[in-house]
């Protein structure tokens, strides 16, 4: 029997339906998204399914983790190189994921409920259909925008940009080096005629990985522009200055109301997209079929799981020690501060991330910067409580106190009232975890976040007003060579063609 993994064949196999919110429909049922383009392509291809009932009504709860047969194949292949997953988001919805491993001319998509075709399935992606590791990018950016359908606008960038009216990489190329260089880790990368050239400053550099790793990922699927920039590695945003001093645009996973460096998508994050149905088991979709039980089902203690990176998280536990009915929170790890086990109890073992959603109020708490879980929190089903922050992610700004999250103090003065609150008003608190889902699953997915980075070094260089040049000590940043099966780019001409 095929396992959840069918590699070779592309094939999932999953059994019939079951439901006491009516029949499935495969004629009503919806199925929609960017995996049904063949040009929108990303590491892991992703659409949805809706399950519709035969008089028209969306199911709310999973129809069975074994409604839907998906089927992927590459027609007149003797092999479908295509790892393909059904998740079953319990809410009448559903995400297939495939992970392609070859190119192909065409793929045909067939998504069947009891045998029958669902919606319009089969789906033919007339191709080529490029796999993530196919070097062949889009020339004009307009038009890869449009497939991926890009947003105009990201209004982070507009506030982030807005503080470099010019930018001169002939300026910075020296500036930047000379101010940050000798304290902090930063990378100094040129992407000239879609190649990528780096530079390292510091000593800790190992972070480069994600950072090329995302660059080179962009121009395997679009020209670049040319543009000249330098990412900072560490925690910290660095840009300190406030105008009309001469700001340096630094490149940074985090913001601060303090500083004005510019944000991108934390490198855990940016991971998490490239490495999707790879190395990684938490990533935005995977969430999304771990959410553990029901609202009504859900441990109603708050809960919190991390390590001591902040004053406020030893305030939490101690917290919790003393109300352990209403906080269950514990450290994995002690690294900053000195481990009093009388005051913060005995380190406790990691557990799955998707088991904190047993628990219906999930504490987001600082760290050393920003705490990078907090897409993840959101895209479950339990509520978050937020604390108030100098510090943000690229998307934070968009979220709003009470909509998509409870907001308590920075220094927690208020988080067991704001627990009570929610306890008081269950359903406020459940529509509040169900808008901050629903903006995780809009914003948050990884055409969004290749968008970002692409809009980012985008409206970027258009500030720029000396050409961007390959500076002495750079070196270029290799594509992987370690594809199986390569492909051939029907945008390249060969030799031969020459």
């Amino acid at each position: 029997m095929c396992s959840i993994w069918c590699v070779a064949l592309g094939v999932l196999a999953l059994g019939a339906a079951v439901s006491g919110e009516g029949r499935l429909s495969a004629e009503h049922s919806a199925v929609w998204g960017p995996g049904l383009r063949a040009e929108a392509v990303l590491p892991a291809r992703y659409f949805y399914l809706q399950a519709v009932d035969t008089e028209g009504q969306r199911f709310t709860s999973s129809p069975g983790e074994n409604a839907f047969q998906v089927k992927i194949t590459a027609p007149d292949e003797q092999f479908t190189r295509v790892g393909v997953q059904v998740l079953d988001r319990k809410d009448g919805s559903f995400i297939v994921r495939y992970r392609m491993y070859a190119s192909y001319k065409s793929l045909k998509i067939e998504v069947k409920t009891k045998d029958k075709h669902v919606a319009k399935s089969p789906y033919i992606l007339k191709g080529p259909v490029y796999h993530e590791n196919c070097d062949c990018p889009q020339e004009e950016s307009s038009v890869w925008l449009e497939e991926m359908n890009c947003p105009q606008v990201f209004p982070q960038i507009q506030r982030d940009l807005a503080n470099f009216p010019v930018v001169d990489p002939d300026k910075i190329a020296i500036e930047i080096p000379q101010r940050f260089g000798q304290r902090q880790s930063l990378c100094h990368y040129t992407i000239k005629d879609n190649e990528v050239y780096i530079k390292t400053y510091g000593e800790h550099v190992g972070f480069r990985i994600f950072m090329d790793a995302i660059l080179l990922s962009l121009t395997r699927k679009v020209k670049m522009p040319d543009v000249e920039f330098f990412v900072n590695l560490g925690d910290w945003p660095l840009e300190k200055k406030k105008p009309p001093q001469n700001l340096h645009p630094i490149f940074s996973w985090c913001g601060s109301s303090e500083s004005k460096d510019i944000v991108m998508p934390t490198y855990d994050l940016t991971d998490s997209v490239l490495e999707t149905m790879g190395r990684v088991s938490l990533d935005m979709m995977s969430v999304q079929a771990n959410t553990g039980p029901s609202w009504e089902d859900k441990n109603t203690t708050a809960f919190w799981r991390g390590r001591d990176s902040r004053k406020e998280r030893l305030e939490l536990v101690k917290l919790s020690r003393k109300y352990p009915e209403i906080i269950d929170a514990a450290f994995t790890n002690f690294f900053f501060f000195k481990h009093d086990e009388n005051l913060y109890g005995p380190i406790v073992k990691h557990i799955s991330f998707f088991d904190f959603f047993k628990y219906k109020y999930q504490i987001n708490i600082d760290g050393t910067v920003a705490a990078y879980r907090l897409p993840y929190l959101l895209a479950g089903n339990s509520v978050v409580l937020k604390q108030d922050s100098i510090y943000y992610e690229h998307f934070y700004n968009e979220l709003q106190p009470w909509k998509h999250y409870i907001p308590f103090k920075s220094d927690l003065s208020d988080l067991l009232e704001k627990l009570q609150w929610a306890k008081e008003h269950d359903e406020e608190a459940k529509k509040i975890a169900k808008s901050g889902q629903e903006f995780a699953r809009n914003n948050l997915m990884g055409d969004h976040i290749f968008c970002y980075y692409f809009k980012l070094f985008q409206e970027y260089s258009r500030l720029q007003v000396s050409e961007p040049k390959i500076r002495d000590g750079m070196e270029k940043v290799q594509q992987p060579d370690d594809d199986l099966f390569p492909c051939t780019c029907h945008r390249k001409k060969t030799k031969d063609e020459l």
